[in-house]
């Protein structure tokens, strides 16, 4: 059976398990208040959400976890602390579904990619 193509965030969510929905749609709200201004997207066959036409910060949904992307090493450097209880590996951050959606953390990690996004930007001009 072929799998289906998401063409939309909403999409992506409604795609998952009855149970992850609220999660996702929990991330999908911290990134929006955190980013107003970002367009949503799918690419990767995720959630991604870009600004100025670059792709700032995506999420996925996976069987014992979801994770949010990229995240690099100036980022764990400036979050660190607030990251020590997270699994971190290959440019992810972990999350489980046992624990509360930290939306406030998300949000943080989300304008700390808008920042770096943009000054990488302005290097390549």
């Amino acid at each position: 059976m072929a799998k289906s193509v998401v063409s939309s965030v909403a999409d992506y969510i409604a795609s998952k398990p009855l149970p992850v929905r609220a999660t996702l749609r929990r991330v999908r709200a911290a990134i929006r208040k955190a980013l107003p201004r970002a367009q949503e997207a799918i690419s990767y066959k995720i959630p991604t959400y870009r600004m100025g036409g670059r792709a700032v910060i995506y999420f996925a949904a996976w069987t014992h976890h979801y994770s949010i992307y990229p995240v690099t090493r100036t980022l764990v450097a400036a979050l660190g602390d607030e990251l020590t209880d997270l699994e971190i590996a290959k440019g992810t951050i972990r999350f489980s579904y046992d624990t509360p959606v930290p939306a406030a953390l998300i949000g943080r990690i989300a304008k700390f990619r808008a920042k770096e996004a943009g000054r990488r930007r302005v290097r390549q001009a």
